[in-house]
């Protein structure tokens, strides 16, 4: 039985080497971005210890303050997903007191606002039948958009929460809602920085292993995290999903940018016919001076 186990340890220890090996390799172009959101899923899903960086990362915490983390939603991963039935929000407990809510959103649809704030308050209603309201564990919304939700208001990272209108006094520490805009890294702030959050930023954006490789010389769970996504990529089911996600992007895309054209088109209709009106009300007026005019001739011959 001994020299059996000794093997196996021996086979997993050298497969490990090899995955490592063939990471640090790795170069040229990445099959798979992190920002396509089922390899999000299963990162988290599958390493631990990476989604407790990244978690730290995103609330500015110590790695050191993470008693316990564990995903809670999980899925089985490599099977096919349906939108109507699935979704790819990965939801996170947190040492025991605090419900985090993590969603990579890839494409605008134009309903972040509303959406997550449905997300935090369905995180937020937690409370068990028989226990006090002070039980109720805290809720933490955080989102990594790949578009920009305020386009007027750019921010890398803000985060909103419940305050009194007049005094900015904090009413309830419970409730947190924060975005994370992977197109606007430049804007990170000295304690995005302190934190690597601009790292997972920059990692979730890579298009290259190079980039990939570089980022993780800087962070041990954003090299951790990289090591899995190598792993997984090799994956022929995680792939497959990967690229279907791709392929749902690709269509979204579309319908938006067709949806974008028609609008367009329906605006310069809407702006011609404006003029046209203002034409025409032009006319009218100088019509009503003429006729004025004429009046006051006859009246005054």
């Amino acid at each position: 039985m001994f020299p059996y186990l000794l093997m196996r340890l021996l086979l997993f220890a050298a497969f490990i080497v090899f995955i490592a090996a063939n990471l640090s390799s790795a170069s040229g172009p990445v099959t798979i971005r992190m920002n396509n959101d089922y390899l999000f899923r299963a990162l988290l899903q599958q390493n631990n210890n990476a989604l407790k960086g990244l978690i730290c990362s995103l609330l500015h915490m110590s790695p050191q303050e993470v008693r316990s983390v564990s995903v809670t939603n999980p899925i089985l991963l490599g099977t096919s997903i349906d939108d109507k039935t699935f979704f790819l929000d990965v939801h996170t407990l947190l040492n025991n007191s605090s419900i985090i809510n993590l969603e990579l959103q890839v494409i605008n649809e134009h309903n972040w606002t509303e959406r997550s704030l449905v997300y935090l308050c369905r995180a937020f209603d937690n409370l068990a039948r028989g226990r006090d309201y002070h039980q109720v564990l805290s809720a933490v919304q955080i989102g990594l958009l790949d578009f920009t939700l305020f386009p007027e208001h750019p921010e890398f990272y803000a985060t909103y929460r419940m305050l009194n209108e007049k005094n900015h006094m904090l009413y309830s520490d419970k409730l947190r809602l924060s975005v994370v805009d992977l197109n606007h890294i430049e804007m990170a702030t000295d304690e995005d920085r302190r934190y690597h959050t601009d790292s997972w930023a920059s990692f979730f954006k890579a298009t290259t292993w190079e980039e990939i490789k570089m980022l993780a010389q800087k962070d041990e769970y954003i090299h951790d995290a990289a090591n899995t996504i190598y792993q997984l990529s090799q994956d022929e089911m995680i792939r497959l999903q990967c690229e279907a996600r791709e392929d749902y992007y690709l269509r979204q895309r579309s319908v938006e940018h067709y949806m974008q054209e028609q609008n367009a088109t329906i605006q310069a209709l809407q702006d011609t016919n404006k003029a046209q009106s203002a034409m025409i009300q032009e006319l009218r007026d100088m019509v009503a001076v003429l006729q004025a005019q004429a009046g006051q001739q006859r009246s005054g011959s």
